[in-house]
């Protein structure tokens, strides 16, 4: 093949991508444009019978943290204050080196306290337990290093409830959330796992563990990943729910059946991505022993958490999520155009793997293709500057139309210079940080491939957004 060929047909390649890949893009926004409406009229419909329904419902929070001594007080102190009838609070020392464990004691007076621990799920060995003298639903358990996932095995071990709900230490949970979330488990008693929504912390602020207001952040970066969450949920994910072919609950903030998650074999220690691969890995139990089951969101219970505003750390978090997908997909590859996995396994599957896992290697590959082209004189700098411009307009319609889903819905950021610093960065994203995005995915996939060992790297904390209670 020639030179000539071979770019030609890498810019058939990237035209094909893209048409595509926007076409489903579209189907997920329609998808999800219905299914807001759809909860939305739902939550306006809510009784208090389910209220009621949730004191048979009781629920485990779990809580992994390592290194979090800056944010851990305000944190559970959030957590201790949710709207919900019947919850404990298991949080789960991951060896950390900081004052972590120490602050814990501190500010909730904990005293060591002997109980049994029925082991289900193997972890590090666990140093000690305690419990709180002021608040008898938390407990804390200090253990050896082993990672989160390893971490969140412990507290399924020690979780006394059917439902569990994991969240990270250094998010925010608003009042509702648990309230919100557990509906599902209600409403369809098949439902194995629901996710919620995750949204930016960074400019808000938060004291003695509320969220007394939302702001958005004065740095660049933290907009961006306000937009580009809002994207991720309100129409990628909330396109998939309805399908049952969501393929990711965010570790950030999701409820599980706990005996589901157990005959699943907890969370996988040995992956980046532990979060995603559990999921992907109960469709496909669950799919192969012909069960009935839902995996879902819902969009109105947030959690927030912190986002990285320096390019070093964001980096390292794109592409520990790329290794983490690749790794979720290849360990649970006999989903992929598997019939009897259905919408998983013949939709969701095959999207994931070939736009979100090979999408940006192709869409880099594909850019390249094209400036080669141009310069070499094979293709028109204004078929050039088309494709380029199309790409763009087709990204900012994706971004804006998830903006315009959260006005509509939630209104979450109600004043109006807010709307228009979100909808400008709605359309400043695609000038840049979009296509760095995908540089960085495109690294997580070469060091997946060469075997480099993953890690998850310090997490680079500012916590502006809390203030002492």
């Amino acid at each position: 093949m020639s030179l000539e060929s071979f770019i030609v047909a890498l810019q058939w390649l990237f035209l094909g991508h893209f048409v595509v890949l926007n076409v489903v893009y579209l189907a997920l926004n329609l998808i999800a444009l219905f299914e807001l409406r759809r909860h939305l009229g739902a939550r306006v419909a809510e009784s208090g019978s389910a209220l009621a329904a949730e004191l048979d419902l009781p629920i485990s929070v779990v809580v992994p943290a390592y290194n979090e001594a800056m944010t851990i007080g305000e944190s559970i102190r959030a957590l201790l204050q949710l709207e919900y009838p019947h919850f404990e609070i298991v949080v789960v020392n991951d060896g950390s080196r900081d004052a972590t464990l120490d602050t814990l004691v501190k500010e909730f007076s904990l005293r060591p306290f002997p109980e049994a621990y029925r082991v289900r799920l193997a972890t590090q060995p666990i140093r000690a337990v305690y419990r709180s003298v002021l608040y008898p639903q938390l407990r804390v358990i200090d253990k050896a290093n082993g990672g989160k996932a390893d971490s969140v095995n412990v507290g399924i071990n020690a979780a006394r409830y059917p439902i569990f709900c994991v969240i990270d230490a250094d998010s925010v949970l608003q009042r509702d959330s648990l309230r919100r979330a557990v509906q599902p488990f209600l409403d369809d008693s098949t439902t194995v796992a629901t996710g919620g929504t995750v949204r930016i912390a960074n400019g808000c602020r938060v004291s003695g563990g509320f969220l007394e207001e939302v702001g958005l952040p004065r740095h660049p970066l933290a907009m961006f990943q306000i937009v580009e969450y809002l994207r991720a949920f309100l129409f990628g994910r909330l396109g998939w729910s309805p399908l049952n072919a969501l393929l990711i609950v965010s570790g950030a903030f999701g409820l599980f059946r706990k005996e589901a998650v157990v005959a699943a074999g907890g969370f996988r220690a040995d992956t980046i991505g532990e979060d995603m691969e559990l999921v992907v890995r109960m469709h496909r139990v669950l799919r192969a022993q012909g069960r009935p089951y839902r995996i879902c969101y819902v969009p109105d219970p947030v959690c927030w958490t912190e986002a990285p505003e320096d390019l070093r750390t964001l980096a390292r978090q794109r592409i520990r999520w790329q290794r983490g997908l690749i790794e979720s997909l290849k360990l649970n590859a006999s989903l992929c155009f598997n019939p009897r996995a259905g919408s998983v396994g013949m939709l969701a599957f095959p999207f994931f793997l070939l736009f979100e896992c090979l999408g940006p290697l192709i869409e880099v590959v594909g850019f390249l293709a094209l400036v080669a082209a141009a310069i070499a004189g094979l293709l028109s700098f204004e078929a050039f500057a088309v494709l380029t411009g199309l790409s763009i307009v087709l990204g900012i319609l994706l971004s804006t139309s998830a903006f315009v889903f959260e006005q509509m819905s939630f209104h979450v950021y109600p004043r109006t210079g807010q709307t228009l610093r979100l909808f400008a960065f709605a359309v400043l994203e695609n000038f840049g940080y979009r296509q760095l995005n995908s540089v960085w995915r495109v690294i997580g996939t070469f060091q997946h491939l060469r075997g480099k060992p993953a890690k998850w790297g310090e997490m680079k904390r500012l916590a502006t957004w809390h203030r002492p209670g």
